[in-house]
C-alpha cells in the first residue's frame, strides 16, 4: 500500500515542522512549502536526506510555486501565515497577502491537482473580544486586529470552496500554542518571550496590568487534533477550537515561569497595553473532544518543563 501524500505550507515552522515530525513518524510521504521569512530549515534537519521529506523554498503568495508544490499530494496542512497581531498591524498589506491571497493559491491548487482533504490553521483571533467566556465555536466573529480578520477572511474562502468545489476543508482555531522551537523575537508569542528574557537574567515584560487571560494549548496536543481531522469524516467542512479549555492569567504564567527558573526575587516589569490585544478569552473545546476524541494531554507546569529542557 502506498504512503498517503501531504504538503504541509510553512512547515518549517514552530507548528509546521512539529506537524512534521508526526507525519513522519507516523508513515506519511511529506513535502513542505515554506519561503523561509520565519522558518528554519533547521526544523526539518533530521528529515532531510531521509526519502520521506522533500522541501520546496516558495512563497504562497505565489500561485504558479503553490501550483507545483500541490501536485500529487493526497491532503494539504495550510500553515504558511502571517501570524504576529503587531506585525498585521504594522504591515496590514502583507497580512492580508499572504494570509488571504495565499490561502487562496492554496486552495486553488488543490481544486486543479484533485486534492482530496485541505486543514487550514485559523485563530481564535476570528473571535476578537469575546461577549461570553468560554469562547466556543458559534462565538460571534468579530476580529480586532488586521491578523484576525485577515484569517476570518481566509475560513469563508474554505468554506466557499467546499460549497462551490467540494473540497473536503476543515478548519481548526488555535488558542495560544506554546512549544520548542518557538520564536524568540519581538514577535513571539508570550511564553517564548518570557523564557528567552529571564535566560537572559531579565525580568519578563507584561503588557497591560497582567490580569488579561490566555489559554495555553501544547503544540504536540494541537498537532494530534490535525492528524485527527485527516481521517475523520464528521470534521469536513467543520470548525474546532483547539485550546485547553482553561484561562490562565499572564500575572500567573509569569509567576510560573519565574517558579519553574528558580529565581524567585524577580519580578516582572509593565508595560503599556499593546494595540489589538484582547482582555480575557479561553476555549470551549467540547466539539474537539467530541468529533475528533482529542483531549490536551500536557498540563500548562509540564508544557513549561519541556519548553526548558528542550530550549
Amino acid at each position: 500500500m502506498s504512503r498517503i501524500r501531504v504538503l504541509v505550507s510553512g512547515g518549517a515552522g514552530f507548528i509546521g515542522s512539529h506537524l512534521v515530525d508526526r507525519l513522519v513518524a507516523d508513515g506519511f510521504e511529506v513535502t513542505v512549502l515554506d519561503d523561509l521569512s520565519t522558518g528554519k530549515i533547521e526544523n526539518l534537519q533530521c528529515h532531510l536526506g531521509n526519502g520521506c521529506l522533500c522541501f520546496v523554498e516558495g512563497d504562497v503568495r505565489d500561485a504558479k510555486t503553490v501550483c507545483e508544490a500541490v501536485k500529487g499530494v493526497d491532503a494539504v496542512f495550510h500553515l504558511a501565515a502571517v501570524t504576529s497581531v503587531p506585525f498585521s498591524v504594522a504591515h496590514p498589506d502583507v497580512a492580508f497577502g499572504v494570509n488571504v491571497e495565499g490561502t487562496r493559491n492554496v486552495l486553488d491548487a488543490c481544486v486543479k491537482n484533485g486534492v482530496e482533504r485541505f486543514v487550514f490553521v485559523s485563530s481564535c483571533a476570528v473571535y476578537g473580544e469575546p461577549v461570553y467566556l468560554p469562547v466556543d465555536e458559534k462565538h460571534p466573529l468579530s476580529p480586532v486586529s488586521p491578523y484576525g480578520l485577515s484569517k476570518l477572511k481566509a475560513e469563508q474562502l474554505c468554506r466557499d470552496y467546499f460549497e462551490r468545489f467540494g473540497l473536503k476543508t476543515t478548519v481548526f482555531r488555535p488558542f495560544n500554542v506554546y512549544g520548542f522551537r518557538q520564536r524568540r523575537d519581538g514577535y513571539a508569542g508570550v511564553i517564548a518571550r518570557f523564557v528567552e528574557r529571564l535566560r537572559s537574567g531579565l525580568p519578563p515584560v507584561i503588557y497591560g496590568d497582567g490580569s488579561q487571560t490566555r489559554d495555553f494549548i501544547y503544540v504536540k496536543d494541537l498537532v494530534e487534533a490535525f492528524v485527527k481531522a485527516l481521517f475523520c469524516e464528521a470534521s469536513v467542512n467543520g470548525v474546532f477550537n483547539v485550546g485547553s479549555g482553561f484561562p490562565v492569567s499572564i500575572n500567573e504564567l509569569a509567576e510560573m515561569l519565574i517558579a519553574l527558573f528558580g529565581v524567585d526575587g524577580v519580578k516582572p516589569l509593565h508595560a503599556d497595553e499593546r494595540e489589538g490585544d484582547i482582555k480575557h478569552s479561553y476555549a470551549d473545546v467540547k466539539l474537539m473532544r467530541q468529533c475528533l476524541g482529542v483531549k490536551p494531554a500536557v498540563s500548562l507546569k509540564n508544557g513549561l518543563l519541556e519548553v526548558l529542557n528542550d530550549s
